[in-house]
């Protein structure tokens, strides 16, 4: 692709986003014009097309409907609530101690349901109104609520680590990838606690009674199978007991038999679940359709391996390369959705960092981090606006306490980059 291709390309695509067009709209209609430069319209809708059908024609993305779906059953079927009061009954007793059950919560939740914005609404949901009667600081209690929620990409399962092993072609499978996601997410989670803890002890926040044992037996007993539904679905998906896709299926059998079992889910409930389920399906799968449209022409005019040369021409040190591929890609978090923007990306940086000796499940896991810090970042991001419509507070005084988290995701992101073994030494201990 000539050079005044790439720059229609990138200059439709920032517009229509600038103009809040819908990302998955902007994807396709920058694709769509950008081809129009080399073939007539009717050809260049059909190739558009043909290249959307073929980019979901994925066993693997089977995973991710039904992943939703389970996500969505646990968010209704009183899986949170029991969640939420067994670390309460852990952690509750520290000072702050609600904000400990926060990130707690958001990274059991996010482990059982893969889904950031599922863990936003349920927690935050729960514990916001709490919080605001105990006089915690609505705004600091609103940004770490966000943050919290994006620990649920990086502990699987995760859906947008199933749509990095699509856009790597097999170069890291779901399984390696699930693997690694877990000592970083445990990383960031006891990251967002320690700073938690710093502003809790400094402005002396509120504590709850210490339970007795007997209470925290309780608690323990009520929430253990939500959690084991961890242990069920990824350990059977790592050990090849089933691929990733059958062990979403087996997810949504066993939030559907918990729920039940609870006795706070009904069919009727069930209705309801099922259409918003489908509405999030539709809308993940039309942006990957579009996105996995624009990779193609991506490819189908080597720009990636341009770009790969360009910048290996120019970085002669890889710290420089990953700084500049990490710095690119925070900035493409902030007005990109996660799931485009893995399946774009993707193509381009993988074999860079593939020739700087980098593990593609490692490069994995810093790309998914990364984009986390976008999802808290305005003018796109999805956590940000859902968070705080949840706290029932204004964006913008969500902005300066949230500054901190995201300086403490930077952190974690930079560790994660340059220490290979916190995101390879599990896959590597089960030889993945």
């Amino acid at each position: 692709m000539e050079i005044y291709g790439v720059i229609i390309l990138f200059a439709v695509l920032f517009g229509l986003l600038m103009l809040k067009v819908p990302v998955a709209y902007s994807v396709g209609i920058s694709t769509i014009v950008t081809l129009l430069i080399y073939l007539p319209v009717l050809p260049a809708i059909t190739t558009i097309c043909q290249q959307m059908t073929t980019g979901i024609d994925s066993f693997a993305l089977l995973a991710i409907p039904f992943f939703i779906l389970a996500g969505d059953i646990m968010n209704t079927g009183g899986i949170a609530n029991r969640l939420i009061n067994f670390s309460k009954s852990l952690v509750g007793s520290f000072p702050g101690g609600l904000l400990y059950v926060n990130v707690i919560s958001a990274m059991f939740f996010g482990a059982v349901s893969g889904s950031a914005a599922a863990s936003a609404t349920a927690i935050g949901g729960v514990l916001s109104d709490r919080m605001e009667e105990e006089n915690y600081p609505k705004p600091f209690s609103a940004a770490l609520n966000i943050t919290a929620s994006t620990v649920g990409l990086i502990i699987p399962p995760s859906n947008v680590l199933i749509v990095f092993a699509l856009a790597s072609g097999g170069a890291a499978s779901v399984e390696s990838l699930f693997l690694a996601g877990y000592l970083p997410g445990i990383l960031l989670g006891l990251a967002f606690i320690t700073w938690a803890a710093i502003v809790a002890v400094k402005h002396k926040f509120p504590k709850e009674e210490r339970v007795s044992l007997k209470q925290l037996w309780n608690d323990f007993r009520k929430a253990i199978l939500s959690v084991l539904m961890i242990v069920v679905v990824v350990g059977g998906i790592v050990f090849g007991v089933f691929t990733a896709t059958e062990g979403a299926v087996v997810a949504v059998l066993y939030a559907l038999l918990l729920s039940f079992f609870y006795g706070e889910l009904t069919l009727k409930d069930l209705k309801q679940i099922l259409l918003k389920s489908t509405r999030t399906v539709a809308i993940v799968m039309f942006l990957i359709c579009t996105s996995m449209a624009l990779s193609w022409l991506f490819a189908y005019n080597s720009i990636p391996q341009l770009i790969s040369g360009l910048m290996l021409d120019n970085f002669t040190s890889p710290v420089a390369m990953l700084l500049a591929i990490n710095i690119t890609l925070l900035i493409v978090g902030t007005f990109m959705d996660m799931t485009p923007a893995v399946l774009i990306f993707t193509p381009i940086f993988l074999p860079i960092t593939t020739e700087l000796g980098l593990d593609p499940v490692h490069f994995g896991i810093i790309m998914v981090l990364n984009l986390c810090i976008g999802l808290c970042t305005p003018p796109v991001g999805t956590l940000l606006f859902i968070g705080s419509g949840v706290a029932k507070i204004e964006v913008s005084k969500v902005v300066k306490p949230l500054l901190p988290f995201l300086a403490v995701m930077i952190v974690v992101l930079m560790l994660v980059t340059f220490i290979p073994s916190i995101s390879m030494f599990l896959p590597n201990l089960f030889g993945k």
